[in-house]
Protein backbone atom coordinates (compact mmCIF):
# COMPACT_ATOMS: atom_id res chain seq x y z
CA UNK A 1 0.00 0.00 0.00
CA UNK A 2 1.19 3.75 -0.89
CA UNK A 3 0.54 5.93 1.62
CA UNK A 4 0.68 9.37 0.74
CA UNK A 5 -0.62 12.80 2.70
CA UNK A 6 -1.93 16.20 2.15
CA UNK A 7 -1.14 18.79 4.41
CA UNK A 8 -3.61 21.65 4.04
CA UNK A 9 -1.76 25.03 5.08
CA UNK A 10 -3.20 27.81 3.02
CA UNK A 11 -5.57 29.09 5.98
CA UNK A 12 -5.35 33.00 6.93
CA UNK A 13 -5.60 31.84 10.74
CA UNK A 14 -7.56 34.87 11.79
CA UNK A 15 -8.47 34.20 15.17
CA UNK A 16 -5.09 34.08 16.22
CA UNK A 17 -4.51 38.00 15.21
CA UNK A 18 -2.41 40.14 16.23
CA UNK A 19 0.13 37.35 16.67
CA UNK A 20 -1.03 35.49 13.25
CA UNK A 21 -1.00 38.43 10.20
CA UNK A 22 -1.33 37.58 6.47
CA UNK A 23 2.46 37.34 6.17
CA UNK A 24 3.07 34.98 8.69
CA UNK A 25 -0.33 33.01 9.54
CA UNK A 26 -1.13 30.76 12.42
CA UNK A 27 0.26 27.08 10.96
CA UNK A 28 4.22 29.04 10.74
CA UNK A 29 3.94 29.61 14.24
CA UNK A 30 5.17 28.00 16.78
CA UNK A 31 2.48 28.01 20.20
CA UNK A 32 3.35 24.85 22.17
CA UNK A 33 6.48 26.32 23.38
CA UNK A 34 8.98 24.18 21.15
CA UNK A 35 10.18 26.54 18.84
CA UNK A 36 8.80 24.23 16.11
CA UNK A 37 5.72 25.38 13.84
CA UNK A 38 2.31 23.52 13.67
CA UNK A 39 3.03 22.44 10.23
CA UNK A 40 6.25 21.19 11.24
CA UNK A 41 4.29 19.22 14.04
CA UNK A 42 2.40 18.01 11.64
CA UNK A 43 4.37 16.82 9.20
CA UNK A 44 6.66 15.41 11.86
CA UNK A 45 3.90 13.48 13.73
CA UNK A 46 2.90 11.52 10.47
CA UNK A 47 7.06 10.57 9.37
CA UNK A 48 6.85 7.33 10.60
CA UNK A 49 3.32 6.37 8.07
CA UNK A 50 4.26 8.57 5.42
CA UNK A 51 7.63 9.36 4.12
CA UNK A 52 8.71 13.33 3.27
CA UNK A 53 8.48 12.04 -0.31
CA UNK A 54 4.89 11.08 -0.53
CA UNK A 55 3.79 14.37 1.86
CA UNK A 56 2.16 16.93 -0.04
CA UNK A 57 1.25 20.75 1.03
CA UNK A 58 -1.83 22.61 0.05
CA UNK A 59 -0.96 26.51 0.64
CA UNK A 60 -1.40 30.02 -1.13
CA UNK A 61 1.22 30.94 -3.57
CA UNK A 62 2.06 33.56 -1.10
CA UNK A 63 3.39 31.10 1.17
CA UNK A 64 5.43 28.92 -0.73
CA UNK A 65 8.48 30.23 0.28
CA UNK A 66 7.35 30.10 3.71
CA UNK A 67 6.62 26.23 3.68
CA UNK A 68 9.90 25.22 1.52
CA UNK A 69 11.59 26.90 4.57
CA UNK A 70 10.19 25.39 7.39
CA UNK A 71 9.91 21.84 5.35
CA UNK A 72 13.52 22.27 3.92
CA UNK A 73 13.29 18.21 2.65
CA UNK A 74 10.11 18.73 1.36
CA UNK A 75 10.26 18.02 -2.41
CA UNK A 76 9.59 21.88 -4.28
CA UNK A 77 7.12 19.98 -6.20
CA UNK A 78 5.24 18.63 -3.32
CA UNK A 79 4.17 21.90 -2.32
CA UNK A 80 0.85 23.32 -4.31
CA UNK A 81 -0.12 26.41 -4.61
CA UNK A 82 -3.60 26.88 -4.68
CA UNK A 83 -4.18 30.32 -7.08
CA UNK A 84 -6.58 31.45 -3.96
CA UNK A 85 -8.70 30.12 -1.29
CA UNK A 86 -11.85 28.55 -1.81
CA UNK A 87 -12.40 26.03 1.12
CA UNK A 88 -11.49 23.16 1.62
CA UNK A 89 -13.32 20.63 -1.97
CA UNK A 90 -10.91 23.01 -4.43
CA UNK A 91 -8.21 22.17 -1.87
CA UNK A 92 -8.68 18.71 -1.84
CA UNK A 93 -9.69 18.29 -4.94
CA UNK A 94 -6.39 20.06 -5.71
CA UNK A 95 -4.20 18.09 -3.77
CA UNK A 96 -6.08 14.50 -5.42
CA UNK A 97 -5.20 15.85 -8.97
CA UNK A 98 -1.61 16.43 -8.18
CA UNK A 99 -1.27 12.83 -6.39
CA UNK A 100 -2.70 11.46 -9.23
CA UNK A 101 -0.48 12.64 -12.02
CA UNK A 102 2.09 11.93 -9.73
CA UNK A 103 1.05 8.26 -9.23
CA UNK A 104 -0.39 7.33 -12.80
CA UNK A 105 -0.34 3.56 -12.10
CA UNK A 106 -1.47 3.27 -8.53
CA UNK A 107 -4.70 3.74 -6.53
CA UNK A 108 -2.79 5.16 -2.96
CA UNK A 109 -3.91 5.57 0.16
CA UNK A 110 -4.98 9.93 0.84
CA UNK A 111 -4.44 11.13 4.67
CA UNK A 112 -5.93 14.59 4.75
CA UNK A 113 -5.05 16.45 7.38
CA UNK A 114 -5.10 20.59 8.71
CA UNK A 115 -1.71 22.09 9.76
CA UNK A 116 -3.03 23.50 12.54
CA UNK A 117 -4.01 21.10 14.85
CA UNK A 118 -1.84 20.02 18.02
CA UNK A 119 -2.22 16.01 19.45
CA UNK A 120 -0.35 14.98 22.85
CA UNK A 121 -0.06 11.55 22.24
CA UNK A 122 1.50 10.35 18.85
CA UNK A 123 2.29 6.98 19.35
CA UNK A 124 -1.47 7.03 19.72
CA UNK A 125 -2.29 8.88 16.70
CA UNK A 126 0.11 7.28 14.37
CA UNK A 127 -1.98 3.38 15.44
CA UNK A 128 -5.06 5.20 14.39
CA UNK A 129 -3.89 6.73 11.12
CA UNK A 130 -2.31 3.14 10.35
CA UNK A 131 -6.10 1.87 11.18
CA UNK A 132 -7.46 4.37 9.49
CA UNK A 133 -5.35 3.85 6.46
CA UNK A 134 -5.82 0.06 6.44
CA UNK A 135 -9.95 0.12 6.84
CA UNK A 136 -9.76 2.62 3.77
CA UNK A 137 -7.23 0.39 1.86
CA UNK A 138 -9.21 -2.87 2.27
CA UNK A 139 -12.96 -1.70 2.20
CA UNK A 140 -12.64 1.06 -0.61
CA UNK A 141 -14.34 3.32 1.79
CA UNK A 142 -13.69 7.10 3.26
CA UNK A 143 -12.72 7.49 6.62
CA UNK A 144 -12.86 9.94 9.12
CA UNK A 145 -11.43 10.19 12.29
CA UNK A 146 -13.84 11.58 15.46
CA UNK A 147 -12.31 12.70 18.66
CA UNK A 148 -13.43 11.07 21.60
CA UNK A 149 -15.40 14.31 23.64
CA UNK A 150 -14.66 15.16 27.27
CA UNK A 151 -16.64 17.95 27.58
CA UNK A 152 -19.55 20.19 25.67
CA UNK A 153 -18.01 22.12 23.41
CA UNK A 154 -19.87 24.27 21.22
CA UNK A 155 -17.04 25.50 18.75
CA UNK A 156 -16.67 22.38 17.00
CA UNK A 157 -19.00 20.20 14.51
CA UNK A 158 -20.07 16.39 15.60
CA UNK A 159 -20.24 13.20 13.90
CA UNK A 160 -22.97 11.10 14.83
CA UNK A 161 -22.46 7.33 14.32
CA UNK A 162 -23.95 3.83 14.62
CA UNK A 163 -22.65 2.39 17.67
CA UNK A 164 -23.95 -1.49 17.04
CA UNK A 165 -22.09 -1.26 13.10
CA UNK A 166 -18.73 -1.14 14.15
CA UNK A 167 -16.21 -3.53 12.59
CA UNK A 168 -12.17 -3.29 14.05
CA UNK A 169 -13.33 0.13 16.01
CA UNK A 170 -14.30 1.30 12.42
CA UNK A 171 -17.93 2.95 12.06
CA UNK A 172 -20.73 4.16 10.03
CA UNK A 173 -21.61 8.05 10.12
CA UNK A 174 -25.13 8.75 10.80
CA UNK A 175 -24.78 11.77 10.22
CA UNK A 176 -22.92 15.31 10.28
CA UNK A 177 -23.69 18.19 12.72
CA UNK A 178 -23.14 21.39 13.11
CA UNK A 179 -22.06 23.13 16.09
CA UNK A 180 -24.24 22.94 18.87
CA UNK A 181 -25.33 25.30 21.48
CA UNK A 182 -24.25 24.04 24.64
CA UNK A 183 -27.45 22.26 25.78
CA UNK A 184 -27.53 19.81 22.50
CA UNK A 185 -23.50 19.79 23.46
CA UNK A 186 -24.13 18.40 26.56
CA UNK A 187 -26.75 15.91 25.21
CA UNK A 188 -24.18 15.17 22.52
CA UNK A 189 -21.62 14.38 25.08
CA UNK A 190 -23.75 12.40 26.93
CA UNK A 191 -25.00 9.82 24.65
CA UNK A 192 -21.89 8.32 23.60
CA UNK A 193 -23.13 8.35 20.03
CA UNK A 194 -21.53 11.74 18.82
CA UNK A 195 -17.34 12.43 18.19
CA UNK A 196 -15.94 15.79 17.37
CA UNK A 197 -15.46 16.19 13.58
CA UNK A 198 -11.47 16.71 13.37
CA UNK A 199 -11.40 17.51 9.21
CA UNK A 200 -9.14 14.60 9.36
CA UNK A 201 -9.87 11.84 6.21
CA UNK A 202 -8.03 9.33 5.17
CA UNK A 203 -9.40 7.13 1.82
CA UNK A 204 -8.09 5.92 -1.51
CA UNK A 205 -7.45 8.34 -4.41
CA UNK A 206 -10.23 6.82 -6.49
CA UNK A 207 -12.88 6.62 -3.71
CA UNK A 208 -12.53 10.21 -3.57
CA UNK A 209 -11.91 11.19 -7.47
CA UNK A 210 -15.14 8.59 -7.77
CA UNK A 211 -17.07 10.59 -5.09
CA UNK A 212 -16.14 14.23 -6.65
CA UNK A 213 -17.77 12.64 -9.94
CA UNK A 214 -20.90 11.50 -8.24
CA UNK A 215 -21.87 14.79 -5.53
CA UNK A 216 -19.42 17.92 -7.39
CA UNK A 217 -19.54 17.15 -11.03
CA UNK A 218 -18.82 20.87 -11.74
CA UNK A 219 -16.11 20.75 -9.57
CA UNK A 220 -14.98 16.91 -10.71
CA UNK A 221 -14.59 18.38 -14.35
CA UNK A 222 -12.52 21.51 -12.95
CA UNK A 223 -10.49 19.10 -11.37
CA UNK A 224 -10.01 16.60 -14.98
CA UNK A 225 -9.11 19.86 -16.68
CA UNK A 226 -6.45 20.17 -14.01
CA UNK A 227 -5.20 17.03 -14.07
CA UNK A 228 -4.43 17.15 -17.97
CA UNK A 229 -2.73 20.50 -17.57
CA UNK A 230 -0.23 18.99 -15.13
CA UNK A 231 0.12 15.70 -17.15
CA UNK A 232 1.66 18.42 -20.30
CA UNK A 233 3.22 20.47 -17.73
CA UNK A 234 3.55 20.15 -14.15
CA UNK A 235 4.23 23.64 -14.10
CA UNK A 236 1.19 24.67 -16.35
CA UNK A 237 -0.81 27.80 -14.99
CA UNK A 238 -4.25 26.08 -13.83
CA UNK A 239 -5.79 29.40 -12.36
CA UNK A 240 -8.55 29.37 -14.91
CA UNK A 241 -9.62 25.93 -13.75
CA UNK A 242 -9.19 26.49 -10.03
CA UNK A 243 -10.69 29.21 -10.39
CA UNK A 244 -14.20 28.13 -12.04
CA UNK A 245 -14.87 25.54 -8.88
CA UNK A 246 -17.75 26.32 -6.27
CA UNK A 247 -15.74 27.82 -2.79
CA UNK A 248 -17.50 24.78 -0.55
CA UNK A 249 -16.84 22.36 2.09
CA UNK A 250 -15.57 19.03 1.40
CA UNK A 251 -17.70 17.85 4.83
CA UNK A 252 -21.15 19.62 3.30
CA UNK A 253 -19.64 18.99 -0.76
CA UNK A 254 -19.08 15.03 -0.22
CA UNK A 255 -19.51 14.21 3.15
CA UNK A 256 -23.03 15.02 4.16
CA UNK A 257 -24.18 13.37 1.03
CA UNK A 258 -22.15 9.90 0.64
CA UNK A 259 -23.26 6.46 2.40
CA UNK A 260 -19.84 5.25 2.25
CA UNK A 261 -18.76 7.11 5.36
CA UNK A 262 -16.85 5.47 8.29
CA UNK A 263 -15.17 7.03 11.56
CA UNK A 264 -12.77 5.99 13.77
CA UNK A 265 -12.71 7.29 17.26
CA UNK A 266 -9.91 8.85 18.26
CA UNK A 267 -8.10 9.45 22.06
CA UNK A 268 -4.85 11.17 21.64
CA UNK A 269 -4.95 14.30 23.01
CA UNK A 270 -6.27 16.36 20.21
CA UNK A 271 -6.56 20.21 19.89
CA UNK A 272 -7.96 21.98 16.98
CA UNK A 273 -6.43 25.26 18.61
CA UNK A 274 -8.64 27.62 16.77
CA UNK A 275 -8.67 30.37 18.98
CA UNK A 276 -6.64 32.32 21.75
CA UNK A 277 -8.09 29.95 24.69
CA UNK A 278 -6.41 27.08 23.40
CA UNK A 279 -3.47 27.78 24.58
CA UNK A 280 -4.68 27.14 28.16
CA UNK A 281 -4.91 23.89 27.02
CA UNK A 282 -1.91 22.57 25.07
CA UNK A 283 0.65 24.41 27.48
CA UNK A 284 1.28 24.31 31.40
CA UNK A 285 -0.70 26.66 33.08
CA UNK A 286 -0.18 28.59 36.56
CA UNK A 287 -1.67 27.74 39.99
CA UNK A 288 -4.74 29.98 39.10
CA UNK A 289 -4.96 29.09 35.36
CA UNK A 290 -3.04 31.52 33.35
CA UNK A 291 -1.09 30.92 30.23
CA UNK A 292 1.29 33.30 30.42
CA UNK A 293 4.40 33.91 27.97
CA UNK A 294 6.98 36.52 27.37
CA UNK A 295 7.95 39.74 29.73
CA UNK A 296 4.74 39.34 32.01
CA UNK A 297 3.57 40.52 35.84
CA UNK A 298 0.78 39.27 37.25
CA UNK A 299 -1.10 39.69 40.60
CA UNK A 300 -4.46 38.70 41.39
CA UNK A 301 -4.88 37.65 37.78
CA UNK A 302 -7.11 33.78 36.77
CA UNK A 303 -7.94 32.20 34.07
CA UNK A 304 -6.05 34.98 31.40
CA UNK A 305 -4.31 34.52 28.21
CA UNK A 306 -1.34 36.92 28.67
CA UNK A 307 0.88 36.45 25.41
CA UNK A 308 3.71 39.12 25.00
CA UNK A 309 6.28 39.48 22.24
CA UNK A 310 7.29 42.88 22.50
CA UNK A 311 10.07 44.70 24.87
CA UNK A 312 7.42 46.24 27.18
CA UNK A 313 6.53 44.92 30.06
CA UNK A 314 2.57 43.81 30.26
CA UNK A 315 1.54 44.44 33.98
CA UNK A 316 -2.21 43.12 35.49
CA UNK A 317 -3.65 43.65 38.41
CA UNK A 318 -7.28 42.07 39.06
CA UNK A 319 -8.46 40.80 36.37
CA UNK A 320 -9.63 37.05 35.02
CA UNK A 321 -11.17 35.62 31.91
CA UNK A 322 -9.29 37.89 29.92
CA UNK A 323 -6.67 37.96 27.20
CA UNK A 324 -4.26 40.50 26.31
CA UNK A 325 -1.75 40.03 23.58
CA UNK A 326 1.15 42.45 22.67
CA UNK A 327 3.08 42.59 19.96
CA UNK A 328 5.60 45.46 18.67
CA UNK A 329 2.80 47.17 16.67
CA UNK A 330 -0.65 46.04 18.20
CA UNK A 331 -2.14 45.48 21.62
CA UNK A 332 -5.21 43.22 21.80
CA UNK A 333 -7.61 42.82 24.67
CA UNK A 334 -10.61 41.28 25.08
CA UNK A 335 -12.18 38.49 27.49
CA UNK A 336 -12.45 35.02 26.88
CA UNK A 337 -15.78 34.89 25.70
CA UNK A 338 -15.34 37.37 22.97
CA UNK A 339 -12.17 35.16 21.56
CA UNK A 340 -13.74 33.29 19.06
CA UNK A 341 -15.05 36.65 17.48
CA UNK A 342 -11.69 38.11 16.88
CA UNK A 343 -12.80 37.95 12.80
CA UNK A 344 -15.00 40.63 13.34
CA UNK A 345 -12.55 42.96 14.87
CA UNK A 346 -10.13 42.24 12.01
CA UNK A 347 -12.84 42.96 9.65
CA UNK A 348 -13.50 46.00 11.47
CA UNK A 349 -9.93 47.08 11.23
CA UNK A 350 -9.71 46.34 7.10
CA UNK A 351 -13.23 48.38 6.89
CA UNK A 352 -11.02 51.63 8.63
CA UNK A 353 -8.21 51.16 6.63
CA UNK A 354 -5.89 50.43 8.68
CA UNK A 355 -4.87 46.41 7.22
CA UNK A 356 -1.00 47.49 7.62
CA UNK A 357 -1.92 45.72 11.11
CA UNK A 358 -3.41 42.87 9.62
Amino acid sequence: MIKTALIMAGGKGERFWPKSRQSLPKQFLSLSGDNKSMLQLTVERISSTVSLNDTFVVTNTYYKTLVAKQLPGLPEENIICEPEGRNTAPCIGLGSAVISNRYPTEDPVMIVLPSDHMVKDITTFGDCLEKACDFAEINNSIVTIGIKPNYPETGYGYICFDTETGTNGVYKVSSFVEKPCREKAVEYLESGKYLWNSGMFVWRLSSIREAYRSFLPDTYEALEKIKDALSCDPAGNINDFFNTMDPESVDYGIMEKSDNIYVLPGDFGWDDVGSWPALSRINDTDSTGNYIAGNVTAVDTANCIIDSSSKRLVATLGIKDMIIVDTDDVLLVTDRDHAANIKELTAEIKNSENDKYL
